[in-house]
C-alpha cells in the first residue's frame, strides 16, 4: 500500500478508523513523498485531505503534530509553539515521533503546512488575533521560498491569510502585501498563485467598491491557462460584477453563467451568489429568468427575493417593484446588488409599457401614467417622454398623437419574417461549441499517451507483416 492509499483511511458508520493526529501524520507522509520526488499532484491531494479533516482539528492534536513535524530548534517550531495555548497535563506522543522521525530534516513543504494547520485551527475557533499573527509569519516565510511544490501550499495559504483579515474588517491593510507577492509569483512563473493572488485583489477592490482598480489590475494581468478550476469560477464572476457595473451586461451574463455552470456542486453560496448577479443582470437585458432558476436545489429561500422581483420587471408594476425593493433591501444590500435596483426600475417602466403597447392598439397619455403608477409632479408630461424614448429604441412599435394625447400601438409584424430566430439560432450553436471545446480542453491524458499510441500501431504493424509472411509460406506449400 502507497502513501496515497494510506492517507485515505477508511470510515464506518461516519467516524474515522484513526485518531486526528495518525491522519496528519499520514498526510505528512504524502507531503514528504511529493517534496523528494516534485509531484505537484501529492501536493494537492494533501492539501484536500487536509481540507477534509478540517472538522476534526483540536489544539492539542496540532500541537503534537508540532512535535513530531518540526525540529524543536526551528524557527518555525518556536513561533507556532508559542501561538498554540498550553494544557496542563498533555501529553505527547513521544515514542511515535521518534519513531517516525523521517521528515525533521527541515522540508519547507511540511513547514508551510504547519504554519496551515494552525491557521485553519485559529480561524475556526474565531481567535483572528493569533490567526492574524500566524498568517504574517507564514507569509514571511513564504517570501524566501521558491519551489514548485511550496506553491501549492502557498496558494491555500494566500486564501485564508486573506480570509481572517476580512473576518476583522482589515482587508484594505494588506493590499500591498498581496500585490508584493503577484508581483513575486508572476516573476517565479508560479500560475496557481498568480490565479490566486489576482482573484484575491479582486476580490479585495471589490470589497471597497473600487472597480476601476480591479477592471485596470485585470485588464494588465498576464493571460496563461488556468490552473485550478475553483480559481477559474471566482475569476468569472469577479469579472461578471465588473462588467456589471461597466453597463456591459451580455458579457457579464456570459461570465456569470459560465462561473455558476463550472462551480462544483458542493459551493453552494457561491453558485448562489452567481445566480443572484445573473437574474439581476438578465433583467437589466430586458430578459426574464425561467421559473426553474429560482427552485434549484438548495437555492429556493436564498432566491425568493430575487424571485418576488422579477415578478414585478414581468407585470411592469411600478408600485408593485417599490414594495419588494424596500421589503427585501437588507437581503439587496447585503448582496452588493442594491445599487442595480436603481437601474433596475426603468427596465420595469419600460417592461408595463410593452404590456400596454401589446393590449391596446390605442390609449390616452394619461390613462399610460396611471397604469404605470407615476408618482411624479407631471405624469402626462412624463409618460409622453416614456414613450417616445421607447420607441425611439425599439422596444415599442407605436406613435404619439400629439394633438388628440393617445399612444397609438402599430400591428406586431411576424418575427419568423425577420432575423431574430437566425440570430438566436445562432447564438445557441455557439454557445454547444464552446462548450465542446471546453470539454476537450478539461479532458486529461497519461503524460505518454502519444508514445504508447505509437509504441502499439508499431507493434501491430510488426504483427501484419508476420502474418503476411506466415501466409506466403502457407501458400508455398500448395
Amino acid at each position: 500500500m502507497n502513501e496515497l492509499q494510506k492517507a485515505t483511511p477508511v470510515a464506518a458508520a461516519g467516524t474515522p478508523t484513526v485518531s486526528t493526529l495518525q491522519r496528519m501524520k499520514e498526510i505528512a507522509s504524502v507531503i514528504e513523498a511529493g517534496s523528494l520526488s516534485n509531484d505537484v499532484r501529492r501536493i494537492s491531494r494533501a492539501v484536500r485531505l487536509t481540507i477534509a479533516l478540517r472538522g476534526h482539528l483540536i489544539p492539542q492534536d496540532v500541537s503534537m503534530f508540532l512535535s513530531f513535524a518540526l525540529p524543536a530548534s526551528s524557527d518555525a517550531y518556536s513561533c507556532l509553539s508559542a501561538l498554540l495555548p498550553k494544557k496542563h497535563g498533555m501529553v505527547v506522543d513521544v515514542t511515535a515521533s521518534e519513531s517516525q522521525n523521517s521528515i525533521k530534516h527541515g522540508l519547507p513543504e511540511i513547514e508551510i503546512y504547519c504554519y496551515l494547520l494552525v491557521l485553519i485551527v485559529f480561524i475556526d475557533q474565531k481567535k483572528y488575533d493569533q490567526a492574524k499573527a500566524c498568517a504574517n509569519a507564514s507569509i514571511a516565510r513564504l517570501k524566501n521560498l521558491n519551489s514548485g511544490t511550496v506553491d501549492v501550499l502557498a496558494s491555500r495559504l494566500y486564501i485564508y491569510y486573506s480570509y481572517v483579515y476580512e473576518l476583522t474588517n482589515t482587508l484594505a491593510e494588506i493590499r500591498g502585501n498581496l500585490l508584493g507577492l503577484y508581483r513575486t509569483a508572476t516573476l517565479h512563473r508560479d500560475e496557481l498563485g498568480q490565479e490566486t493572488l489576482l482573484n484575491l485583489l479582486l476580490h479585495n477592490y471589490l470589497h471597497y467598491n473600487l472597480y476601476d482598480q480591479a477592471e485596470k489590475l485585470r485588464s494588465k494581468a498576464p493571460r496563461f491557462e488556468a490552473q485550478s478550476n475553483q480559481q477559474f469560477c471566482r475569476y468569472l464572476f469577479y469579472l461578471g460584477k465588473i462588467r456589471t457595473i461597466q453597463l456591459k451586461y451580455t458579457d457579464a451574463k456570459e461570465s456569470l453563467f459560465h462561473a455558476a455552470q463550472k462551480a462544483p456542486t458542493s459551493a453552494l453560496g457561491f453558485r448562489i451568489q452567481c445566480n443572484k448577479w445573473a437574474i439581476m443582470v438578465r433583467l437589466l437585458l430586458g430578459e426574464i429568468p425561467e421559473r426553474t432558476v429560482f427552485v434549484q436545489q438548495g437555492m429556493k429561500n436564498a432566491l425568493t427575493p430575487y424571485f418576488e422581483l422579477t415578478n414585478t420587471v414581468r407585470v411592469g408594476d411600478l408600485e408593485m417593484f417599490r414594495s419588494v425593493a424596500d421589503k427585501f433591501e437588507t437581503t439587496f444590500r447585503a448582496d452588493r446588488t442594491y445599487n442595480l435596483l436603481v437601474r433596475l426600475r426603468h427596465n420595469v417602466i419600460r417592461s408595463g409599457l410593452r404590456n400596454i403597447s401589446i393590449s391596446y392598439s390605442r390609449i390616452s397619455l394619461s390613462d399610460v401614467a396611471k397604469k404605470l403608477r407615476l408618482d411624479s409632479m407631471d405624469p402626462v408630461a412624463d409618460a409622453e417622454s416614456i414613450v417616445a424614448k421607447a420607441t425611439r429604441d425599439g422596444a415599442i412599435d407605436a406613435t404619439i398623437d400629439h394633438a388628440n394625447g393617445w399612444m397609438v400601438s402599430r400591428r406586431r409584424a411576424d418575427v419568423y419574417s425577420t432575423n431574430e430566430p437566425q440570430l438566436e439560432f445562432k447564438s445557441r450553436i455557439a454557445y454547444c461549441l464552446n462548450m465542446h471545446n471546453e470539454a476537450i480542453k478539461a479532458m486529461r491524458f497519461h503524460p505518454n499517451s502519444h508514445k504508447d499510441r505509437v509504441e502499439k500501431l508499431h507493434d501491430r504493424h510488426q504483427q501484419e507483416e508476420q502474418d503476411k509472411r506466415m501466409a506466403e509460406e502457407d501458400d508455398g506449400d500448395f
